[in-house]
C-alpha cells in the first residue's frame, strides 16, 4: 500500500524542483521513486549523487547487478527486485544466474565470495574480519572493488527501504 505520495515538479520542494526538472531535461520523464524522493531534496540528492558515482565503479555491470539482486533479496524491496532482474537480463544474465544471485551465491567462486561478502556488509558488517578482506584479495578482487562494495550496498540499502517505507511496490497490470 503506498505511504507517501509521488510529486510532480510544481508540487516539490525547491531544490527538488531543479533536480527533478534537470532529470525529465535529460531523459524526458522520473520514475515512482525519484519523484516520491522529491519530499525530501536531501534524501533525492543524495540518492542522484551515490548514483552517479556508483556507476563509475569498477565493478562488471553483470556482477553489480548479481550484487544488487543479493542484497535486494534481503531487504525484500520487489520493485527493486524487478529492476535488477531486468537489468542483469539486459546485462547479459540468465536465469540460472539471477537465481543464484538471488541466493546470494555465483557458480562462479570468485563472484560468489564478492557476493557473500557483500551481504555480510548489509547483515552484519561488524562480521567482517581481515581474514574475509586476504580471502577476496586471494580471488583477485582490488582494494578498489573492495572500497565499492559498501557503496553499492549502500545504494541498494537506500533504494530499497526508501521504497519499503513508501509503499512502492511492482505494478503487475
Amino acid at each position: 500500500m503506498r505511504r507517501l505520495t509521488t510529486l510532480a515538479p510544481a508540487q516539490a520542494p525547491a531544490k527538488s524542483r531543479e533536480l527533478l526538472n534537470d532529470i525529465i531535461e535529460r531523459r524526458g520523464g522520473v520514475g515512482e521513486m525519484v519523484s516520491t524522493m522529491a519530499h525530501s531534496p536531501a534524501v533525492l540528492q543524495g540518492y542522484l549523487d551515490l548514483s552517479r558515482a556508483m556507476r563509475r565503479s569498477k565493478l562488471p555491470r553483470a556482477l553489480s547487478e548479481k550484487i544488487s539482486l543479493a542484497v535486494q533479496e534481503r531487504i525484500g524491496c520487489g520493485l527493486c527486485l524487478d529492476a535488477h532482474t531486468s537489468a542483469a537480463k539486459a546485462a547479459g544474465l540468465g536465469e540460472a544466474d539471477i537465481a543464484l544471485a538471488r541466493r546470494g551465491t555465483s557458480a562462479d567462486p570468485h563472484e560468489a565470495a564478492l557476493i557473500g561478502v557483500a551481504v555480510r556488509v548489509l547483515a552484519e558488517p561488524s562480521s567482517i574480519t581481515d581474514q574475509d578482506v586476504a580471502g577476496l584479495r586471494e580471488q583477485g578482487w582490488s582494494d578498489r572493488i573492495i572500497a565499492e562494495l559498501p557503496g553499492l550496498v549502500a545504494l541498494n540499502l537506500l533504494t530499497g527501504s526508501f521504497n519499503l517505507l513508501a509503499g512502492l511496490e511492482p505494478d503487475y497490470e
